[in-house]
């Protein structure tokens, strides 16, 4: 029974080095082909997680004002409006979510809106500190999907973020792309879905 049971680990451990290595050599294929179609980032997105982004984003996008602009899990509608507001950004231009609970589910819940929307191409907004987290979990999951990512932080007083909660999350995006689940349920945070708002 024991050789059965060290038979089929191996078995295990084997596919799973082996769809490793396959998702990280396509993932960097289709980044590369994201980026030859969509040179240029089609869209912005900025990660809640305080004021300070949503303000930033609003200067931002007047700078970039053929692009619309998504904020994931950021500050309550009326104040992020009134941000946004306050620069004279079209509201059309805006698009509020709220089904992310974590970093991985800012991309995860948003991924497929910018498919069906043909973006290619992100500008990703998020503060220094959680910058490295943040381009690991872009690139698993948006890459994956085809999608590429510019980078922009926002200077923070904040310490980088621990590699453990880094290498933590790309491992549940790597689920994410073979499960379709983030394991976000367990988080004490977790709620049911709020639907995209303009």
């Amino acid at each position: 029974m024991k050789f059965l049971y060290r038979k089929i680990a191996k078995y295990v451990v084997f596919a799973a080095v082996g769809l490793s290595l396959f998702l990280f050599s396509i993932i960097p294929i289709r980044i590369a082909i994201a980026s030859y179609y969509a040179p240029h980032p089609q869209a912005i997105l900025t990660l809640g997680g305080g004021t300070e982004r949503e303000t930033f984003t609003a200067e931002f996008a007047q700078e970039h004002s053929h692009l619309d602009i998504w904020v994931s899990s950021g500050t309550p509608q009326a104040e992020a409006l009134a941000i946004f507001g306050n620069v004279s950004i079209p509201t059309e231009r805006i698009h509020l979510d709220y089904r992310a609970v974590d970093t991985v589910t800012n991309f995860t819940t948003l991924v497929h809106d910018f498919q069906k929307r043909h973006i290619q191409h992100i500008y990703l907004i998020t503060s220094d500190f959680h910058i490295p987290r943040a381009k690991t979990i872009a690139t698993i999951v948006l890459g994956s999907q085809g999608i590429t990512f510019t980078p922009i932080s926002i200077p923070s007083e904040q310490p980088r973020e621990s590699i453990v909660r880094i290498v933590r999350d790309g491992g549940r995006s790597l689920l994410w792309i073979v499960s379709g689940r983030t394991g976000a349920s367990l988080n004490p945070r977790f709620h049911p879905p709020v639907y995209a708002s303009r």
